[in-house]
């Protein structure tokens, strides 16, 4: 196999797993640690790769979010999944948190007719729920983010110490060995309050989520109860959920 040939290979393989170690080169072209070595270098000075020790991964794309009202018109079928899923976990007389992702969105849209309290920041999320006879909404006042539809603040920090409830639903935009990340500080404060204010965390995160990295940490894995996916999890972040005793529950084996 020439080279072009082997490098087409390992970013196609860099593209489904996000990372690639020297050995997965040498025993997936049958090379040698050199020659595989080579390869990364090639695409290290094409930019292609980030090279890591003993292996390589793609470089960060950090994409601009777009705004909330977009996002909410293009919620992809594994997002509206995973929403379904986590809804069955809301009962009646369940105090629970909602935060402002399109994933948990998904999730206010598929609760049936549960009596049930609601606390969020989320101005998107309070408009779905108040057509739900049975849910009691509690909103959560503060500064406007006006592009993502959000409130945050001092004053939303504070009042959500105040409550204590049975499940907190927050979406991420980057899950990895950083824990879970964010783009907007702001936002990520108020994630990480909610958690510590429920006594159940439950994250809701496709696929393209895992071994991303955003720009705020604003809480570990040691903080998650239970991540609802849509795909089974390449071993290395099976065996990184195993490690913090995270319980994964993935769509995909039910449809």
């Amino acid at each position: 196999m020439y080279q072009e040939e082997r490098i087409i290979g390992i970013l196609q393989f860099l593209k489904d797993h996000r990372r690639i170690s020297v050995e997965q080169i040498c025993e997936k072209f049958n090379v040698s640690r050199d020659t595989a070595r080579r390869d990364l270098v090639k695409l290290e000075d094409r930019k292609a790769i980030v090279r890591t020790r003993g292996g390589a991964i793609l470089p960060s794309s950090h994409n601009q979010v777009k705004n909330y009202s977009h996002r909410l018109k293009t919620v992809s079928s594994e997002k509206q999944r995973i929403g379904k899923e986590a809804a069955t976990m809301i009962h009646d007389g369940d105090r629970i948190i909602l935060d402002t992702s399109t994933t948990v969105q998904a999730c206010a849209n598929h609760m049936g007719a549960i009596d049930c309290t609601v606390i969020t920041n989320s101005i998107h999320q309070a408009e779905s729920l108040s057509n739900k006879e049975h849910v009691n909404i509690q909103l959560l006042g503060g500064q406007l983010e006006k592009e993502h539809r959000f409130l945050y603040g001092t004053s939303v920090i504070e009042r959500l110490k105040k409550f204590n409830v049975d499940k907190a639903f927050i979406g991420v935009v980057g899950i990895s060995d950083k824990g879970l990340t964010i783009a907007h500080e702001e936002d990520g404060m108020v994630k990480r309050n909610m958690m510590e204010q429920a006594s159940e965390v439950i994250v809701l995160a496709d696929h393209t989520k895992f071994g991303t990295t955003e720009f705020f940490q604003f809480a570990s894995l040691d903080d998650v109860d239970v991540i609802i996916t849509d795909k089974a999890l390449d071993y290395q972040y099976q065996k990184l959920m195993d490690d913090h005793h995270v319980q994964l529950i993935v769509t995909e084996r039910f449809n």
